[in-house]
């Protein structure tokens, strides 16, 4: 039931037919203070290489009053999902994608974001994390992707700033105000001279 509803849905072709990338450039962006778009305001994103030579991402930031098990509520494996469903961004915004804390691929139809976390986009994928380590993953409807060269125009237009991703902060619990603390953070990397990685320019000019 839970991969026929998603299947409906189809995902963008780069994402779907290609294996995992092996590289560790995922990157955070933290929406422009002036950027007024109601999908982006206010938003905290991770984002890392596609296939396709683009960009794909999730905003971490917008959790949704829905649990996995409300959803789905004929799979008795979504309702060990404890964290709510997020919403994670405009496209296929129907569709199910997940983040996914693993030492290996969690299957076809995903992307390596960096060293031990995926984001899964197939739905045969999904169900088998939801069936096997339910809470290893967070679970988003819509994702974000970006052409080749396109995300690098958003953050050479200012409508980003950029830090460094971790695992704790992709998967924190409250994130209530985690736009706010991490807005500051990069106005005090700013102040004090300091530039972003030479990994993360190498990523985004592909």
């Amino acid at each position: 039931m839970i991969s026929v509803l998603r299947s409906l849905l189809a995902l963008a072709a780069f994402v779907l037919a290609a294996p995992a990338l092996a590289q560790d450039e995922a990157m955070i962006l933290i929406a422009h203070p002036a950027f007024r778009d109601l999908e982006y305001r206010q938003t905290v994103l991770i984002a890392a290489p596609a296939p396709n030579g683009g960009h794909v991402g999730v905003i971490l930031n917008r959790p949704t009053r829905r649990s996995l098990g409300s959803l789905f509520p004929e799979h008795e494996p979504s309702k060990k999902v404890a964290d709510p469903v997020y919403y994670g961004g405009p496209f296929s915004r129907g569709a199910l994608v997940a983040l996914v804390h693993a030492d290996a691929s969690p299957g076809a139809g995903s992307v390596l974001l960096m060293k031990d976390l995926y984001l899964a986009f197939r739905a045969n994928t999904i169900d088998h994390v939801i069936e096997t380590t339910p809470n290893e993953a967070r679970y988003f409807v819509g994702y974000v992707g970006w052409r080749p060269g396109e995300l690098k125009s958003e953050i050479d237009r200012g409508l980003w700033s950029v830090q460094n991703a971790d695992l704790d902060m992709v998967f924190r619990k409250d994130t209530e105000g985690l736009w706010e603390e991490l807005l500051q953070s990069s106005k005090r990397i700013r102040a004090d001279g300091a530039s972003a990685p030479a990994a993360f320019y190498a990523v985004v000019a592909r």
